[in-house]
């Protein structure tokens, strides 16, 4: 995502300490923050509209705006970093990470799905650092769309839905499968590719990974 996507600009000389760095670590930052609030509007809270359950979607909300804009910034100040590369998808795989199972955990979501996903997210990044001999996996459309559903899914869900309108909980739960469906194919995808990786690279002499 975000500044991970335009690595193919290279990296910068710009120190750890730019403003896109920054914004990664105060998304870092935030998600102990944005679990803590929906843990503190849990109990008997199951309305979901609780002022805490407000300063958690709030959370969630600006840690997804500083994941657009730190690569925003990176890619039009030409401030891409190592360091950027490494922190911008950890970020986000907490950040989701994190939402899916509280979800799940205030039993709001089915287990099956964080499971599925996490699986295919922590599945799919170990994949990459596996064929790195033989090649960088892109991020491909795919991939940025299941990003993008994932997050509006997960948005909907920790709205407050059922206060305000009970037929959005189906809404949310129909954008929630659909995230489901779209992570399951595009980790078939990134399977494929790098299949295809490790034979080409095979075939070109590239050592195995030890």
């Amino acid at each position: 995502m975000t500044s991970t996507e335009a690595t193919a600009a290279g990296p910068s000389s710009a120190g750890i300490w730019n403003l896109p760095n920054i914004l990664t670590m105060l998304r870092i930052a935030l998600v102990p923050f944005f679990v803590w609030f929906l843990l503190v509007d849990a109990p008997g809270l199951h309305s979901q509209s609780g002022l805490w359950r407000w300063a958690a979607v709030l959370a969630f909300a600006v840690a997804i705006y500083t994941d657009k804009l730190d690569g925003d910034i990176a890619r039009s100040r030409g401030l891409i970093t190592d360091f950027g590369k490494i922190a911008d998808p950890i970020a986000d795989k907490l950040l989701i990470g994190s939402a899916l199972v509280m979800l799940s955990v205030l039993g709001e979501l089915p287990w099956w799905v964080t499971i599925v996903i996490l699986v295919r997210e922590w599945g799919i990044t170990a994949l990459r650092f596996f064929v790195i001999r033989y090649g960088v996996i892109p991020a491909s459309r795919g991939g940025k769309l299941k990003t993008a559903v994932q997050t509006a899914a997960i948005f909907l869900y920790l709205l407050p839905l059922a206060a305000l309108a009970p037929w959005l909980v189906w809404v949310a739960f129909a954008v929630m499968m659909a995230a489901v469906l779209i992570t399951v194919w595009t980790g078939g995808e990134y399977v494929v590719e790098a299949l295809r990786l490790r034979s080409r690279g095979k075939r070109h002499g590239t050592k195995e990974p030890t």
